[in-house]
Parts: structure tokens; sequence; C-alpha cells
């Protein structure tokens, strides 16, 4: 399986115009990276700040008097990104794909090995930080000052943000409060602020799968957008149609490992098999 991913992989790497991928850069490089998360077994120090701060200074002694287990969510996966890829991620319920993203943006430590970023990763729905009782109006000028763009900016691209989303085809939702909406259009709206700038690296977790074919496909087309910005576009998804219609890339994660890394159309006809799909 080793020696397919590694053939894989090579094949998957995007080219420059005189076919050579040397030229390439690179925008992801994850080395080895083990994620490992601590559940506390007894609860022991729930809602006391202090006793959390103390496990946590003497994690390695404590851990086994805690009761703290240890799940291995992610394990030794290693590969690169490179500007202008849109990859997917792909794998059954449980796999890692959430969580490796979420090490990618910074919001994990890793507890083995490196991920190194060129540029500001962004994973939507965390750079956009929307709060509910706010209006989506509200939202749309939070998160984009979250993303770092100026309020002129975010003023100048506010209806289209609004038009893209959808939300107000039946109705001024966004003049309500977020608490308000389904969570398609929180989650629509979110990736209409998401996708108002340009990113280095974007992170998408399950972002096609809400919202009608229309939606949908106004956001495969600004990805495809996003890619010719020269920046590179991770797309977490259990459907692989969306998966098939935005990516030339996909890594398959299984148990925490990396089991394939390569061409689409190749690596989803591997996981298709497997899981009979």
């Amino acid at each position: 399986m080793a020696d397919m991913a590694d053939t894989l992989t090579q094949d998957a790497r995007p080219r420059d115009a005189a076919g050579s991928a040397d030229a390439l850069v690179p925008t992801v490089v994850a080395d080895h990276v083990d994620i490992v998360y601590r559940v506390n077994g007894t609860g022991a120090g729930r809602g006391s700040a202090t006793a959390a701060l103390n496990r946590m200074l003497r994690r390695k002694q404590t851990e086994k008097a805690a009761g703290v287990r240890k799940v291995h969510a992610v394990k030794d996966v290693s590969f690169t990104a490179y500007r202008g890829e849109a990859i997917g991620l792909i794998g059954t319920n449980g796999s890692g794909k959430s969580t490796l993203l979420k090490a990618v943006a910074g919001l994990l430590p890793v507890e083995n090995g490196k991920i190194y970023t060129d540029g500001q990763p962004s994973l939507l729905g965390v750079n956009a930080a929307l709060m509910s009782d706010l209006t989506g109006e509200r939202n749309v000028y939070l998160g984009g000052l979250a993303m770092g763009m100026s309020r002129e900016q975010v003023k100048e691209r506010y209806q289209e943000i609004v038009d893209f989303s959808g939300i107000n085809e039946k109705g001024d939702f966004i003049t309500l409060p977020m608490r308000t909406y389904s969570s398609g259009m929180a989650a629509r709206l979110r990736f209409s602020i998401a996708a108002a700038k340009d990113h280095d690296v974007l992170m998408i977790d399950e972002a096609l799968a809400t919202g009608d074919r229309s939606f949908q496909k106004r956001s495969e087309e600004r990805i495809r957008e996003l890619r010719k910005h020269a920046g590179t576009v991770f797309l977490v998804s259990h459907n692989n149609k969306s998966i098939r219609d935005t990516c030339d890339r996909v890594l398959w994660l299984e148990r925490g490992e990396l089991r394939l890394d390569g061409p689409t159309e190749d690596v989803l006809a591997e996981y298709e098999k497997f899981t009979g799909k």
C-alpha cells in the first residue's frame, strides 16, 4: 500500500507549463504528523481552571493517575500541498480528516512531527467567527474583519456576499439574528464570507454538502477562481461527486493513517471499492 501511495503522489503533483513539477511552490508540508487527543476518563477537576492548568503542567506525570485516555487521531501522516491545487480529503467517519485540517490551521497541537505553511491557512467557519445573537449583516462584517479584510473591503463586497449565499431569496433574513437560521443557511453564509477573500490556504469542511445544487455549483466555481489566484484549497466531503467536480488530487485517511494520496479518480476508485459505494 505504501508503494502505491508513493506512486500516486508523484503522479498527482501539478505541473507547470513545461510539464515540470520542480518550479512548484509548496504551501503546506506535513512531516510525519501525529495528533493525539487526551480524554479525562474520571472527570476529575471538571470546571476548575486551576485544576486544568495543573494537569497541563504535569501532564506526563499525572496522566495515568488521572485516568486519562489517549486517542491517536492522526498517525504518521506526511504530504506536500502545492500552490494552485484543490485537494480532497476523504475517509469514513472518525478517520481524522477534520482533525488534520484543524492542525494545519494551527488550532490543534501536533504530538510528533511538524506542519509547515506558506502564508495564513483559513479554516472555513473558524476565521469567519460568526455569533448567533448578531444579525447576518453584522456577522458579514465581523467575519470579514476576522479574516483580515478592511471595513471598506467588506462594504464593497457586502452585497456580493449576501447574493452568493442566497439566504435572502425567500425573505430579508440577512437582518435577522443568525440563531434564527437553519444550519444550511448559516453554513452558506460562512462559505460566502470565506470565499469573498483570496486565501493562501483555504480549508473547507463539508461546506458543499449544504444548499441546493445551484449553490453547490456556485461554490465549486468559486473554488476554481481561488485556485487561479495562487491559493491552495482543501475540501473535506462525504460527497464523492463534489470531490470529483472540484479536486484534482485526493488524500484518503482511514483510522488516522494516510492510505492513498493521488489523482482524484485513482484514489476515489480505490475508496469506493473499500466502502462498497
